[in-house]
């Protein structure tokens, strides 16, 4: 790849060799490369004006959006670190990752149906900034800040300075921040841009929210990257999503196989032009052969991928253009290069090719640590550097790996880790519980969604609509959980913890 060592170095580049590459569809000259480093370079200058030093964090909160990309960019043109929130983050969570993290800064896009975040908020002590669209106050404080400073500012960033602090769930109920740097940002999606093909030819929608690892390094970054053309999706929804591939002839598409279910689906009530789509990526799932055959017979792709990553471990294993449908179905591929992978016992032992154990990864990928909180890195990552990852999986004898189940008690909704401890603390602010138990189960719509066991509080009522209702109002839409049942005592294991497998059995039944 080139030796860009760093996300602001490569804008530069690539803004200077290709000026009129559109990586932004629908913005016109704003939309180019050159148009974004002139955009990134006032939000630097207006961040800078603020007092935003090298290091520091600034957070980013709305739905994928140009406005989103100019001012992630601008971010790391300041040298500051990009802390994004989930646009369906409520304040209580907004806050949290925020007062976490020492941000400075937020910047506020809009929100779902439009819906801001700075009304939900609660005064945070270190935050002492909020900025909302069109923020125009920044570039107006930017002017008072040279050029040259910026840019002097730019290029003194790092490979191993920190571009981002990414929230993923933890089994504690508390979000940990994922450290990562430019350097490894930059090689793990340049290297997945190039086994996925993407190049400046392709119209790439990038549903993932940005916020996302996914939507922001495998969406975001890969665009600028590759000069693809990203086509910023605010919110999901069949229906616009095949108008839309078939209006802009999206060229690459990716999500879980729940999306490509639902591609299908709609064609099968409706006459759409989809003939432009060639690749489809799908993240660690187990993909029927049958969805593959018909996605390529239906629809003419010329691949569909099949990967594995996490926050992290950034990309972790890949299929190959010519791997039989089989492979793609049932594996996520061999490791990308620069990654090593295996799968151990419980003892940390090595285990024969096709059988169970943990993954653990080693390479370029692995975070530099979860911020502010060395006792859990420590635990995630051990001394000879391999990433215990927490799922489990299988290698076999041709080195591709299959992820068959999840060590954590984490469940995924419609391609979003969900903590069972972060909702079961987050439904007892409510007030009306004394306990919460939450259990993921299979879902034919998202994949998995939660059911909560929960236990009244002595003298009070839970009405499980009204407490659904609470969470709807107070958390991420993906963290809801689907039903409440309401019970007396929650079940023990002999160890006195909560048995969570019966609970499954039960919320399955």
């Amino acid at each position: 790849m080139p030796d860009w060592g760093t996300l602001p170095r490569m804008l530069r580049d690539q803004a200077e060799r290709h000026p009129g590459g559109t990586v932004v569809a629908g913005r016109g000259e704003h939309g180019t490369l050159a148009g974004l480093r002139r955009a990134a370079s006032a939000v630097a200058r207006g961040l800078i004006a603020l007092g935003v030093e090298p290091g520091d964090r600034v957070a980013l909160w709305g739905v994928n959006s140009a406005y989103w990309v100019e001012h992630v960019l601008g971010v790391w043109d300041a040298g500051a670190v990009a802390v994004p929130l989930s646009p369906r983050f409520k304040g209580i969570e907004a806050a949290e990752t925020v007062t976490r993290t020492g941000a400075k800064v937020l910047v506020t896009g809009d929100g779902p149906a439009g819906t801001r975040l700075a009304g939900l908020l609660p005064p945070l002590p270190g935050l002492r900034h909020t900025l909302v669209p069109p923020a125009t106050e920044l570039r107006v404080l930017g002017k008072r800040v040279p050029e040259r400073e910026a840019e002097e500012r730019a290029l003194a960033v790092r490979p191993g300075d920190l571009c981002e602090i990414m929230s993923t769930s933890g089994t504690t109920g508390t979000p940990k921040g994922v450290m990562l740097d430019h350097s490894q940002v930059l090689r793990g999606y340049w290297d997945w841009s190039e086994i996925v093909t993407l190049d400046e030819h392709d119209r790439y929608p990038v549903i993932a929210p940005f916020s996302h690892g996914f939507g922001l390094n495998a969406g975001l970054v890969a665009c600028v990257l590759r000069r693809a053309t990203m086509l910023p999706i605010p919110a999901f929804s069949p229906d616009a999503l095949m108008s839309l591939i078939s209006r802009e002839r999206v060229t690459v598409l990716a999500g879980p196989p729940t999306l490509f279910h639902r591609v299908l689906d709609e064609l099968d009530r409706g006459s759409w032009d989809v003939s432009s789509l060639r690749v489809a990526i799908c993240g660690a799932a187990a993909v029927p052969a049958s969805l593959i055959t018909r996605l390529v017979e239906r629809v003419g792709l010329e691949r569909m991928i099949n990967a594995y990553g996490l926050m992290e471990g950034t990309v972790v294993s890949m299929t190959r253009a010519g791997d039989p449908i089989e492979v793609v179905a049932a594996t996520t591929g061999r490791p990308v290069p620069g990654i090593e992978v295996k799968v151990v016992d419980g003892d940390g032992k090595e285990v024969a090719p096709g059988e169970r154990g943990e993954i653990l990864q080693r390479g370029y990928g692995v975070m530099r640590g979860y911020w502010d909180d060395p006792g859990r890195t420590a635990e995630a990552v051990d001394a000879d550097g391999w990433l215990h990852t927490g799922d489990v999986g299988v290698l076999d004898e041709q080195g591709n790996l299959a992820v068959v189940d999840r060590k954590k008690e984490l469940y995924i909704v419609n391609g979003f880790n969900v903590s069972p401890a972060e909702v079961e603390s987050l439904l007892l602010r409510e007030g009306s519980a004394a306990q919460v138990a939450v259990v993921g189960v299979p879902d034919p719509s998202a994949g998995e969604a939660g059911v909560a066991f929960v236990v009244p509080r002595p003298g009070a009522r839970v009405v499980p609509e009204e407490l659904v209702a609470w969470a709807r109002a107070n958390m991420s839409d993906y963290k809801v959980p689907k039903r409440v049942v309401v019970v007396d005592a929650l079940p023990a294991n002999v160890n006195g913890k909560i048995d969570k497998r019966a609970l499954r059995e039960r919320a399955s039944g």
